[in-house]
């Protein structure tokens, strides 16, 4: 019999879900999850023992995240990534292949230095300036486009510190970021790189062969790019910094690699992030005399608050049984193999991730994993397919994640239309292989060279 929480639980989680996709009058995903949190701790659903519980585990990611993002903000106003768009076309020596593949490791490289989301809001602009300004045919564009986005997002999954998601599930688990990077950083590759080649069999007719390059201005004999440029639309001229650029961008190299020397210390990662992160700030205002307003300004403080609402509403499912249905469902079947426990929780974390977006998802499996009491081996695994079908197999559709709702909602700032059938057509052909590929690399990488 279903009692009344569950049924209050499953119509408060629905309309939530509802709501955050839909987005009506362009209201921000916040607020359908804080109304949704709310009701749920107003009715008792979830206790504020738990709110304890949730605060400890969500915290933590999400400041992570967040010191990244800062650190985007400030290479931003300095300048880099108009640099780097400019570079990105005068490199490309008016080939359109060579201009898809440099678009692409943009994102890739975005995402791997900072986090998906951020990446996808810094890369998606650049793209659409670019392919604008070279006056690329709609069916020319939407190749960079889509492929950026799907690359960005997926690029998640080879080190668990570019995606929230990915972040508080590898706290609940309880496993070291540096044994999550040996894992899983092979066969996650593996699986973007098939990704990546279907991509391009799949667009290369629409690629263009040759574009004009467009011309750009320089300081001096000795080249240093100015800021203004067909990509930039303000009418600013400054020299860039080149000092400044490359101790930045040391910054945020020696940031991303302290997470990983000093994790097995017991320094936790948002710590390292936050303190890379003001460092950064700290260089911009010795260096140009800038504070920290825009940063202030631009950082999306609300993600802490996005993240904690999400799991409340998950702690609320957990609450009134859904991790014992899972369980209970799935726990025989998972615990007697270890591949069957990769694919098995790949392709769970797949559907629930186009269904209800992959933020709650991951977190459902992975409280359902630990309730399961496995194996540690089959444990680890069925933990790491659930952020492969997460962070790849949630690009299915539009939905599945939060990076992509971004890209839907940039697109249409800028004017550029993409439907639903023509992102299906795409996804449903190179998703679904490039999640299997993932998943099957995911066994073999450790049965055969990690345990």
């Amino acid at each position: 019999m279903w009692d009344s929480s569950l049924i209050i639980m499953l119509i408060v989680f629905t309309f939530t879900i509802v709501f955050m996709l839909w987005r009506p009058l362009d209201i921000n995903e916040t607020i359908p999850t804080t109304i949704g949190a709310g009701i749920v701790l107003i009715v008792g659903i979830v206790s504020w023992t738990d709110i304890v519980d949730i605060v400890d585990i969500v915290s933590g990611p999400s400041l992570t995240i967040l010191s990244t993002i800062m650190m985007s903000i400030v290479l931003e106003s300095i300048g880099f990534f108009k640099w780097v768009a400019i570079n990105i076309v005068q490199r490309s020596k008016g080939s359109g292949i060579r201009l898809y593949i440099y678009t692409n490791l943009l994102c890739f490289f975005m995402t791997m230095l900072f986090n998906n989301d951020g990446s996808i809001l810094i890369t998606t602009p650049i793209i659409i300036r670019i392919i604008q300004l070279l006056k690329f045919k709609p069916h020319q564009m939407f190749p960079y486009l889509i492929s950026g986005a799907l690359i960005a997002t997926a690029a998640s999954a080879p080190i668990a510190v570019s995606n929230i998601s990915n972040l508080i599930a590898l706290k609940i688990v309880g496993l070291s970021l540096n044994s999550y990077v040996a894992m899983m950083f092979i066969p996650s590759m593996v699986g973007i790189l098939v990704i990546g080649w279907l991509l391009f069999l799949y667009f290369k007719k629409d690629i263009p062969k040759a574009f004009s390059p467009i011309p750009f201005k320089r300081a001096n004999l000795h080249s240093a790019y100015l800021y203004t440029h067909p990509l930039d639309t303000s009418s600013h001229e400054e020299e860039i910094d080149w000092k400044m650029f490359k101790v930045c961008l040391l910054i945020i190299v020696t940031t991303r690699a302290a997470f990983f020397a000093l994790s097995p210390f017991g320094i936790s990662l948002e710590f390292v992030g936050l303190l890379g992160a003001s460092i950064l700030i700290a260089y911009r205002w010795i260096r140009k005399g800038t504070g920290i307003k825009d940063v202030v300004k631009n950082t999306p403080w609300k993600i802490f608050l996005f993240a904690f609402n999400m799991y409340v509403l998950v702690y609320g499912l957990k609450n009134v049984g859904l991790n014992d249905f899972i369980v209970s469902s799935i726990e025989k079947v998972v615990a007697q193999d270890a591949l069957q426990a990769t694919i098995i929780m790949g392709i769970l974390s797949t559907i629930l991730s186009n269904l209800v977006n992959n933020l709650p998802a991951v977190m459902i499996n992975t409280m359902a994993i630990v309730d399961m009491e496995l194996d540690p081996l089959i444990t680890q695994m069925a933990y790491l397919a659930n952020v492969i079908g997460s962070d790849i197999g949630a690009l299915l559709t539009p939905i599945g994640t939060l990076a992509t709702l971004i890209w839907m909602f940039e697109l249409k700032k800028y004017g550029v239309k993409v439907t639903w059938g023509k992102y299906l057509k795409v996804t449903l052909l190179v998703i679904p292989i490039g999640l299997f590929v993932s998943l099957f690399s995911l066994y073999l990488w450790i049965m055969l060279f990690v345990q």
